[in-house]
């Protein structure tokens, strides 16, 4: 009896390590999110700030998007989210993942996440972007000018597009964020409150211990008479 209540005690206590090690991982990775997405806000604000002071209209310096097409499969999944940085046009070479609005009347107004693979000059003095889709068999039907271009993708996030919606749902705040931090605080009383009992106990032996004192005192004196 003794070995099997021994044997789940110790199964209860990996467990519950497991689960406080998994909840904790989440929380850091989430927090590591959260972080990173207000690190892009406060550059976004304070750029877009310096732009209306100094009169300019231009993209935001980081921006991040979430792809939802499978034209740039395998560099780039769907549910994936890209960062990009406004870059001068310059900076702009063959072989760039660019994010842009399309200018194909087909898709005007939407933003498209695509690499350049041609750039020409035109007589005006103009340079125009032709792009496409790793995943694509053909070029984009339409080329870009610099001023369709809002940055050069910089980084790929891996299906944080599936996190995005998971935590929009009240279901997934619920679950992600809600669950473990109440785990992690209800982990963290019962730590405490075993804390205080360890501590407490060892002052009520030394108080007996201490009463103990005179009545051994008593018997060594009657023991001498």
């Amino acid at each position: 009896m003794r070995e099997e209540s021994h044997s789940r005690k110790s199964t209860f206590f990996y467990i519950k390590k497991i689960l406080h090690f998994i909840t904790t991982v989440i929380m850091y990775v989430i927090l590591l999110i959260m972080i990173l997405v207000a690190i892009l806000f406060a550059l976004y604000f304070l750029d877009q700030k310096k732009n209306l002071d100094s009169g300019k209209n231009l993209p935001p310096l980081f921006n991040a998007y979430v792809i939802i097409s499978p034209s740039m499969v395998p560099t780039i999944n769907v549910e994936d989210a890209v960062v990009t940085k406004r870059v001068k046009e310059s900076e702009l070479k063959k072989g760039d993942i660019i994010t842009f609005n399309s200018p194909d009347y087909r898709y005007s107004g939407i933003t498209v996440t695509h690499r350049i693979v041609g750039i020409e000059k035109t007589s005006d003095g103009k340079t125009l972007y032709t792009t496409k889709g790793d995943n694509n068999n053909t070029p984009d039907s339409t080329r870009i000018t610099y001023d369709n271009i809002y940055g050069k993708a910089i980084l790929r996030i891996p299906m944080i597009g599936y996190l995005q919606y998971f935590l929009t749902q009240a279901y997934g705040w619920i679950i992600a964020v809600v669950i473990p931090c109440l785990g992690i605080i209800i982990y963290d009383i019962i730590k405490l409150i075993k804390t205080i009992k360890r501590s407490i106990v060892p002052q009520k032996k030394k108080r007996k211990t201490y009463k103990e004192k005179p009545n051994q005192m008593k018997d060594k004196r009657r023991r001498f008479k």
